[in-house]
């Protein structure tokens, strides 16, 4: 059985990021992944969000029919995560409800560092739906648009790590969540960097899934 972790931008460079991060997290599980190429290039705000929906929900109906044990949907915002949840008989959960329930499982309190100040609203309410408000210490924008993480990496862990050197001093927080996909190949170095639980959330996501795909219960 093949968990299938779904990119629902167009950015292949991405998609073989979360691979590989996936398969080396879990190495017991067999990890395929899939790109949205009718997607946008990245996903930053409720538009994007809205256009990577159609074409990513085509995927997951795919990915079910394929017999797949799990499906992750590869985007920190969640994307389109209830409506797939329902037409999916396997297990399909998203990257940034693996980072919050982790951070929940451990009794963190956590702050996100993202990309764009267009994503914290999302996020938030994403946080908000879970019911884990009470953890957050903020959702913060590091203002490195998602491609540039792929592009300029040097600049973006520049502002990324002052942004989580904020949140460590200033939000009363135990943990930081890198709140993009494209965070996780900085993951290494930004730990390396800072004194508290770094949460990479394709990391998350890889060993939550990996559970759900082999629980007997997994496809209904």
């Amino acid at each position: 059985m093949t968990v299938i972790l779904i990119n629902p931008n167009s950015t292949e460079a991405m998609t073989r990021t979360m691979l590989d991060v996936a398969r080396r997290t879990a190495p017991g599980t067999v990890f395929d992944a899939w790109t949205s190429h009718h997607g946008p290039a990245a996903i930053q705000g409720a538009a994007d969000g809205d256009a990577a929906t159609p074409p990513l929900l085509d995927l997951i109906r795919r990915a079910d029919a394929t017999g797949a044990s799990g499906i992750v949907i590869g985007c920190f915002d969640d994307t389109a995560l209830k409506t797939a949840a329902r037409l999916a008989s396997c297990p399909v959960i998203g990257l940034g409800q693996a980072a919050f329930h982790a951070c929940a499982l451990r009794g963190w309190r956590f702050s996100v560092v993202t990309t764009l100040p267009v994503s914290v609203p999302i996020i938030e309410g994403n946080i908000a739906r879970y019911g884990l408000s009470g953890a957050l210490g903020r959702v913060r924008a590091s203002g490195v648009p998602v491609l540039d993480l792929e592009t300029d990496p040097a600049k973006a862990i520049d502002a990324i790590l002052a942004e989580a050197k904020a949140a460590l001093q200033d939000d009363d927080i135990t943990a930081i969540v890198l709140g993009c996909a494209g965070m996780a190949s900085l993951s290494p170095r930004l730990r390396a960097a800072l004194s508290a639980p770094v949460i990479d959330v394709v990391e998350a996501a890889a060993g939550a899934i990996s559970w759900l795909a082999s629980a007997p219960h997994g496809r209904i």
